[in-house]
């Protein structure tokens, strides 16, 4: 399924259960919960279908035997979670009108539930009641229909991201930001293709529907080695307890163990996380004010490179004193999360990368601790709902470096959806990840990408598309080894000309990596003709400007005095 048919089908399918939503007098926020409860059901029996066979096949292999082990087991071994006939989407469909189906979909999740004990108390039951109304009984029904639209053959990612398309439209329905929910899908994977993951304990203490887990997870599958088992356990935070069961959902869906707790991360550490956590991503809410400084302040998590402070106290009597954002909390709580080889990667707004005052003295702490590894600005317009330009901070503690940051502008690196979206492209997460790649020292995987766009080249019909994509890399990267590249990536020492110390700490790619300057093929002195050619042109245009508008207030003084 391609971008644009993919982009269709997600647009009809909001299309008709927005309709439907309608008919059936239910807020947003009340029909958020049962819809995407269908979806999972939907994505359920998709990506259980995919085992079923080996499932069966297994249970059959020693039924009766001593090794007999029950359906269930198996099947949560294999797919991550058993569906008994009774929650199959297509069993739910089918039913006659007869059969109270509401009730069927409530016993539907209720046996999901019963097999799958991460799912315990997590999926929508008695909210499809109320979505038939009494001018339309049959919503429930053409919503069932609806979802079946989904075609059962596409990919997980795919279920995702029809998953998050419709997080995001009830988020923007209900004027909240979509990154309290998600982060999209490209950004995700990009920050996972920089850090690597193998195996291990990876916290989100701003999970949202769990995303950062997902494509994890997904990457670590991609590259195991010898057919071994997925080594990660996921810790989450989510301060929204609706939130709370997507990500649950999500999980159970992608076979991922883990926890996700309901809790606010300010004040909150349920996973003890200070030094315990091999990674640490997430997409945190920026700029959040409020936050009680005596309830912060004292925790190591926070404390360790600094605590944020306003520049003025506040008097006796007024209200309790408060950080001047939360920006910088987070920022900590990732440096210190981590166990002495962890990573990190979170989503951060721009203006963090320059703030002042207590943020720029916890940001020099930072930087001279060595644990910053690279910074990445992202080009804007990449999140659904949310319009402030990003950077990617990414941390790690086993830097060999530590007197160095390599950084990144990303701004004019993407692939256009519609007007107001955009996002990164296959190629383009793997062109900028080779950059951390080969500054890493790990040249072979450069030129394993180089064969992979060759072999591509061979074998496509648009061969300008691959082409392309090897010259990227060819042009910028000849030799294979990592350079730095005017307008797109620098390395930076913290001593030294142009280095960290003498841009005031900056963590700003831009003030580093520098813009690339087009060559206009023009000699001095033709540039010289060429700034006075128009610079005439533009006094000619003022001139003419100006008799416009004198023009246009003649004629309106002749109206004004022909109606009196």
């Amino acid at each position: 399924m391609n971008n644009e048919q993919l982009k269709d089908l997600k647009a009809r399918l909001w299309a008709s259960a927005d309709q439907l939503r309608a008919n059936s007098g239910l807020k947003s926020t009340e029909y958020a919960t049962p819809i995407l409860g269908l979806i999972f059901l939907r994505f359920a029996e998709s990506k259980y279908k995919q085992y079923e066979a080996d499932i069966n096949a297994e249970y059959e292999k020693h039924r009766g035997t001593r090794m007999e082990r029950s359906i269930q087991e198996i099947a949560i071994e294999k797919c991550g979670f058993y569906l008994p006939s009774e929650a199959k989407y297509d069993y739910l469909l089918n039913l006659p009108e007869s059969e109270n189906l509401a009730q069927k979909v409530k016993e539907a999740m209720v046996a999901v539930e019963k097999y799958t004990t991460e799912l315990a108390d997590t999926l929508p039951k008695d909210e499809y009641y109320n979505i038939s109304s009494g001018d339309d009984k049959t919503v429930l029904k053409k919503l069932l229909k609806t979802f079946k639209d989904i075609p059962d053959d596409i990919s997980i990612d795919v279920f995702g991201e029809i998953y998050e398309y419709f997080l995001g439209n009830f988020a923007l329905a209900e004027g909240q930001g979509g990154g309290e929910f998600f982060t999209p899908s490209t950004v995700v994977r990009y920050m996972v293709e920089v850090l690597a993951p193998t195996e291990g304990k990876i916290l989100d203490p701003a999970c949202g529907s769990g995303g950062m887990f997902v494509q994890t997870a997904h990457y670590i599958e991609k590259h195991k080695k010898n057919g071994n088992n997925i080594n990660l356990r996921a810790y989450g935070v989510e301060k929204t307890g609706a939130t709370v069961k997507l990500a649950k959902m999500n999980l159970a869906l992608n076979n991922i163990r883990g926890t996700i707790i309901e809790a606010n991360s300010y004040y909150n550490d349920p996973y003890d996380c200070f030094g315990n956590f091999d990674y640490v991503m997430a997409n945190p809410p920026f700029n959040v004010d409020g936050i009680e400084l005596d309830s912060v302040k004292n925790q190591p998590r926070f404390n360790t490179y600094g605590v944020p402070q306003n520049k003025s106290k506040k008097a006796k009597g007024d209200a309790s004193e408060t950080v001047p954002n939360g920006n910088y909390l987070w920022i900590n709580m990732f440096a210190t999360s981590l166990n002495e080889k962890g990573r990190a990667a979170l989503v951060m707004a721009n203006s963090a990368s320059d703030a002042g005052h207590s943020e720029k003295e916890i940001r020099m702490k930072l930087i001279e601790s060595g644990i910053i590894s690279q910074m990445v600005t992202l080009p804007s317009n990449m999140f659904s709902t949310v319009t402030l330009p990003a950077t990617l901070w990414f941390f790690n503690n086993a830097k060999i470096k530590k007197d160095e940051i390599l950084f990144i502008d990303a701004r004019n690196i993407f692939t256009q959806i519609d007007r107001a979206h955009r996002k990164f492209s296959d190629e383009q997460i793997k062109n900028l990840a080779i950059i951390t790649r080969l500054y890493e020292g790990k040249s072979e995987e450069f030129w394993a990408l180089v064969d992979e766009y060759k072999a591509e080249l061979e074998a496509a019909e648009d061969k300008a598309y691959w082409q392309s994509n090897l010259d990227w890399l060819l042009e910028r990267f000849p030799e294979g080894k990592y350079q730095d590249i005017t307008g797109l990536c620098k390395v930076a020492t913290i001593d030294g000309e142009d280095g960290i110390k003498e841009q005031d700490y900056s963590l700003n790619p831009g003030r580093y990596v520098g813009v690339v300057i087009e060559e206009d093929g023009l000699t001095e002195e033709e540039f010289k003709a060429e700034m006075l050619t128009l610079h005439e042109e533009l006094a000619q245009l003022n001139n003419d400007a100006k008799e416009l508008e004198r023009k246009i207030a003649e004629n309106l003084q002749l109206l004004v005095n022909g109606n009196e």
